[in-house]
């Protein structure tokens, strides 16, 4: 669907380009102006308006763990933790260690199936473009990645279809399970379960060390700067041609290491909490994240503080307020008649100290100081390094995963009780599969009185701001080369490297139906 959008009056431009960018979660849209063969503006358009945090008033505190998570059938884990933990804190209870662990494990498994099969199926199918046909790789790139009958793309859809059962072993179903509850988790898993979820993570990691690392995980731990990275390419044909390998020499052949760079500000919640007890350590140090939250401006790291974050709607299709207000103060009243000159998408704006920011696997790999990444960024992001960042995560995420495994014992406790939730406020705060997403919960007589969501596609897709700012992927579109305007090829490469999941920003509309929700 293509979304009329209503822009500021534009200066004189060589051509304005509208793109409904498609082999994205959801419906987006897409305007940039090219001046001499360069994008000069761009607007980012969610074309559906979102209503989950509508729907859940008026609700009981406990409606939210079965409501939120078919926000979206790619992170519904991700949506199911940070409600779980929004009422964990309103309760003031902490669930278990043991229960931690079944969050984290369910949410790691959601994790290694949504980035290899974002990186493979929706991203890299781009690398079979026509604008590639003369290029010497674009044979091999058809080889491994035509859609529905590329090699990798097949094989992706076949082993990602595995590591999904082990949250299904743990939560009963996926998507959308609900056995996460304030102060744990509904089930106990046997031994049985356990040794199977070690079995099919041992199948996923031998397949991808084989086919996407051309490698161990552990010799991938040993690439700490750009320089190893090149030594690491060119050791053995094994590295050399593996998914990772063909990825790294495809990308610097065709320039996406200097394309997509953006604001250079980045913010992560923290990914997974580390249970008291645990024997898995934190790369930067960080005693309650396996890679610790924050945020990132350069190279100047600081912990990540909730009272920063706040919501703006100048150019959002959404009642006007001043500025920016935290989520507990946040409203949520769509306003769209089409005649509005600065407003043009249902996302809302966040930002963090009034900066936006970028948020995802590259956030995670900068605020946690992994230090290749540290390395590769000297000169800038890119789409190179975002993509890449989102290849490599699940290298930091196995040997996590076995680890909590190991240490769960099945007649251990897994929930502690906690009392009726009637009076209170609270946030529950997860990195998903595309970065920092937040529930801002405020409960008043035993029924929700507000809920507020701030999804990781609000941060990078967000319109601008109150300040005229520009989101995260907007920015990071400005200088970007479009060789031919009729197929726009590179604008695709840089959004899609922010992996879009725009069903989580928008959702449904009550009475009349609107252009923006026609064809839901």
């Amino acid at each position: 669907m293509t979304a009329t959008l209503n822009h500021p009056a534009k200066r004189s431009v060589t051509r304005t380009l509208d793109i409904p960018l498609n082999r994205v979660e959801g419906d987006l849209s897409i305007r940039v102006e090219l001046d001499s063969g360069r994008v000069s503006e761009a607007w980012s358009s969610g074309t559906m308006y979102r209503g989950i945090e509508n729907i859940l008033l008026g609700r009981g505190p406990l409606d939210g763990l079965v409501i939120t998570p078919r926000i979206c059938g790619i992170c519904s884990t991700a949506h199911l933790t940070a409600a779980s933990k929004a009422l964990d804190s309103i309760s003031g209870i902490q669930p278990p260690p043991d229960a931690i662990r079944v969050r984290n494990l369910a949410l790691m498994a959601e994790l290694l199936q949504s980035d290899v099969r974002q990186t493979f199926l929706t991203f890299a199918a781009d690398f079979t473009n026509g604008a590639y046909q003369r290029h010497p790789l674009h044979e091999e790139a058809l080889r491994r990645y035509a859609p529905m009958k590329g090699e990798t793309a097949i094989d992706v859809i076949r082993q990602t279809r595995k590591i999904v059962e082990i949250v299904a072993i743990l939560g009963g179903q996926w998507p959308h399970s609900s056995y996460m509850v304030p102060g744990g988790v509904a089930g106990v898993p046997s031994l049985a379960d356990l040794l199977q979820c070690q079995h099919l993570l041992a199948g996923y990691r031998a397949w991808y060390e084989r086919r996407i690392l051309g490698c161990s995980i552990d010799r991938w731990g040993e690439v700490r700067s750009g320089a190893d990275l090149d030594n690491w390419l060119h050791e053995c044909a094994a590295h050399r041609d593996s998914d990772l390998g063909f990825f790294i020499r495809f990308a610097r052949q065709n320039g996406l290491d200097r394309i997509g760079g953006g604001h250079g500000n980045f913010i992560s919640f923290g990914l997974l909490d580390l249970p008291p007890g645990t024997e898995v350590r934190s790369r930067n140090g960080s005693t309650t994240h396996l890679m610790g939250g924050g945020f990132a401006r350069g190279a100047h790291i600081t912990p990540f503080d909730p009272a920063n974050v706040t919501e703006h709607v100048a150019h959002s299709w959404y009642v006007d307020y001043p500025a920016g207000r935290h989520p507990f103060e946040g409203e949520t009243r769509p306003y769209a008649t089409g005649e509005e000159s600065q407003k043009y998408s249902w996302a809302k704006a966040p930002r963090y100290a009034d900066l936006p920011a970028e948020t995802g696997p590259l956030a995670e790999m900068v605020v946690s100081r992994n230090p290749l990444f540290a390395d590769l960024l000297t000169s800038g992001p890119s789409v190179l390094t975002r993509q890449l960042a989102r290849l490599v995560r699940p290298a930091e995420l196995m040997p996590a995963m076995q680890q909590w495994l190991s240490e769960i014992c099945p007649d251990g406790t897994f929930y502690d009780p906690a009392s009726a939730i009637t009076e209170g406020e609270g946030f529950g705060t997860v990195d998903a599969a595309r970065g920092a997403l937040g529930h801002w919960v405020r409960i008043e007589g035993g029924s929700i009185q507000r809920y507020q969501i701030i999804t990781p596609t609000a941060w990078n897709g967000s319109p601008r701001d109150s300040g005229h700012v520009r989101g995260p992927w907007e920015e990071a579109l400005i200088g970007t080369p479009v060789a031919d305007p009729e197929n726009p090829v590179e604008v695709g490469h840089v959004v899609r490297s922010f992996d879009p999941c725009l069903v989580c920003t928008v959702h449904a509309l009550r009475g009349r139906c609107s252009l923006a929700c026609r064809d839901l």
